[in-house]
């Protein structure tokens, strides 16, 4: 029997480590959570009724303890230091050139970019597997020993997964309190009359520093990591490497981290992770950035406040608080149904806003604004408004609950979501609000650039039935006459409106596939796919396998533009746009032959060093061109490094891992 028992609470707490890693760090959850809470209290029981059978490292062990009665401070084995920080994209292109310079060379470096979480820094530390220690930052070269509080932080376990752990770990990382959290909170506060914390940030440096943990295992607390320090019995080639390491160990880290092969990759990605601030559930105030190669980082080491490696890039943050008056629902483009929330005006750094919006069902769901709610606006920099959660202390009843419709408001079509997505579309191809958002975009800057050819004028163009589709706006210069009788359409205007019409013939093909509207397209994997295929027709004859296979388009943007290409509605624009004699783009040069047969098929190719024959954007296309991949690090799936004069590091690597090393000379002879 007791054999037995034993054997159960070993069960227990086997199945309650698998669900913890599943719920905080894959963020995939396989039981509910009052499924997981009886799971958690059988073991519990269990504990407190067998005290043979108990053990420190037991996820019952992470819902309080015993009270401290103050704290020690402990020096750090390695020191924490802080980040720089810069205001302005000019400023990460300043931080790439002069590490550039400090390995004399101009080849691209490869870089990690993350979310800065808005949270407490600290320092926690395993041996052999198990969690020992918890500090703060403090001084950066000692801390305040929180152990008691760290082992409560959700999603960090106890022990470790998988066998042979490292002697000695030490992840870096931050704590904070999310943002629905931080509200349930601030209502429960206000509710009991006590201090309410002013952000989510104050409220866990707050709560870490409280001497009972059974009192701070009700703020929520959790914990994504994000660095090392000191460490026994491991190493990481990569900060990458280091990351998927420590999370399949059990750790959560920063979501959204990308490797990033060259600053200009770092750039584009700094662009996505901003323009999805609102589907964040926590505070960020930035985006770090980081060489990724962990022996580059040793050679560029620090300064007495900061490495030299990493950098944040950060904004400034506005916030206001004010109410939700209604939610409306706009169709776009694509069809997508978007709750947009109508404020009672509020000045925001300089600007006044009244309308921001909820993107989605299941973020309005994730939210759970009400009409009426008064909430927490936040714009960063020239970002578009974005309510960062509700302040639930500040309800009194009056509030009411909005229904997402199930039918396009606009055309009344039933709407339908996205298989395996969270959007809700109007799957009518003809529905006004779509034309109209699509008509929009067509003459935006981001696209074909029709100066002039505003909103205003598209709505009264759609009135006047003189537009219907893409192609009728190549159809006003016949019809000049109607354009004069709309009102403020001055011969004047409609004569530059015209001309500005006739410049956009002859815009870069890529801004007319942005333009099509296709979804997942926007214009920086349009000129990916412009630079690979050359035409638009030729873009149009792909698979989807062979659009997948270009580097950073993947499965799911090539089935969308195989099946634009491949319906009625797109092959229809794309013939009328023909007609009308706009940029279709110049053949690529083929080369001969199967591309199985090619040189380079399936190979990846690194070039490093300055080359006397090529720009670095030519010897990439080359590369491509026969077949093989262009990369921007050395790995062990490395076929060639091409080393031209000053090579650097890359050919250390490359050198050292054993990889061929061929001259710019060399190279070109091997293709021929």
């Amino acid at each position: 029997m007791s054999k037995k028992i034993q054997q159960r609470i070993e069960q227990l707490r086997e199945k309650a480590r698998r669900h913890n890693y599943l719920y905080h760090v894959l963020a995939q959850p396989e039981i509910s959570d009052l499924d997981f809470d009886r799971l958690l209290q059988e073991l519990a029981d269990l504990e407190r009724e067998y005290p043979q059978y108990d053990s420190p490292d037991s996820p019952t062990r992470k819902v309080g303890g015993e009270p401290i009665e103050g704290f020690q401070t402990v020096p750090h084995r390695q020191p924490m230091l802080s980040i720089d920080n810069v205001y302005d994209i000019e400023s990460v292109k300043e931080f790439d050139a002069r590490l550039k310079k400090l390995l004399d060379s101009n080849d691209d470096l490869a870089y990690i970019a993350e979310y800065k979480i808005d949270g407490v820094a600290i320092s926690l530390m395993y041996e052999n597997g198990v969690l020992v220690q918890g500090l703060t930052r403090g001084d950066g070269q000692q801390g305040d020993d929180i152990t008691h509080n760290a082992r409560i932080l959700r999603g960090v376990p106890l022990q470790l997964l998988g066998d042979n752990p490292p002697a000695v770990l030490e992840v870096r990382g931050e704590v904070y309190i999310s943002n629905p959290d931080f509200a349930h909170l601030k209502a429960e506060q206000e509710k009991a009359g006590e201090h309410v914390f002013v952000n989510p940030r104050n409220a866990a440096a707050g709560a870490l520093k409280l001497l009972d943990p059974n009192i701070a295992v009700q703020r929520k607390l959790r914990f994504f990591a994000h660095g090392s320090g000191y460490m026994e019995g491991a190493e990481f080639a990569t900060q990458m490497e280091f990351l998927e390491s420590i999370r399949d160990r059990g750790i959560p880290t920063t979501p959204r981290v990308k490797l990033c092969e060259s600053l200009d990759a770092v750039l584009t990605y700094c662009d996505t992770l901003i323009e999805d601030l609102h589907e964040l559930d926590f505070e960020v105030d930035g985006i770090v950035v980081k060489v990724n190669d962990r022996a580059l980082q040793q050679q560029f080491g620090n300064t007495s406040k900061s490495p030299r490696w990493i950098l944040a890039y950060k904004w400034e943050k506005y916030e206001a608080v004010t109410q939700i008056e209604q939610i409306g629902i706009q169709v776009g483009k694509t069809g997508a149904l978007t709750p947009v929330a109508h404020l009672k005006p509020v000045e925001i750094d300089l600007t006044t806003v009244s309308r921001a919006s909820l993107h989605n069902r299941d973020e309005l769901n994730r939210l759970g604004v009400r009409i009426g709610d008064w909430v927490v606006v936040e714009k960063a920099g020239k970002i578009i408004p974005h309510v960062v959660r509700v302040e639930e202390n500040r309800r009194d009843g009056s509030e009411r609950e909005f229904e997402f419709p199930e039918r396009c408001p606009e055309c009344n079509t039933v709407a339908v979501q996205d298989e395996g997505g969270v959007y809700i579309r109007c799957p009518n191809p003809d529905c006004p609000a779509q034309l109209r958002e699509s008509l929009r975009f067509f003459a935006s800057r981001a696209a074909m650039d029709i100066e002039g050819l505003g909103i205003k004028l598209i709505e009264q163009l759609l009135a006047a039935g003189l537009l219907t589709s893409l192609a009728d706006i190549y159809r006003l210069p016949q019809k000049r006459d109607e354009l004069l009788a709309l009102e403020r359409m001055g011969e004047r205007s409609v004569d530059n409106l015209l001309a500005a019409i006739e410049k956009s013939k002859s815009q870069q093909l890529w801004r007319l596939l942005t333009g099509l509207n296709i979804r997942h397209i926007g214009s920086s994997n349009a000129q990916v796919l412009c630079k690979r295929f050359g035409t638009l027709d030729n873009i149009a004859q792909q698979t989807e396998e062979q659009l997948a296979d270009v580097d950073e388009i993947g499965p799911v943007i090539a089935a969308s533009v195989h099946q634009f290409f491949a319906s009625e509605y797109g092959q229809s624009i794309v013939n009328e746009l023909r007609e009308f004699q706009l940029n279709f783009g110049e053949p690529v040069e083929e080369t001969s032959g199967d591309s199985g047969d090619q040189v380079l098929s399936g190979k990846t190719v690194v070039v490093t060093g300055t080359l006397t024959r090529f720009s670095r954007d030519e010897i990439k296309e080359l590369i491509r061109s026969q077949g093989g991949k262009a990369a921007g690090s050395v790995s062990k799936k490395t076929d060639y490094v091409v080393a031209g004069e000053k090579a650097g590091s890359k050919l250390d690597k490359a050198n050292e891992l054993g990889i061929t090393v061929l001259s710019e000379d060399e190279f070109l002879a091997m293709l021929n």
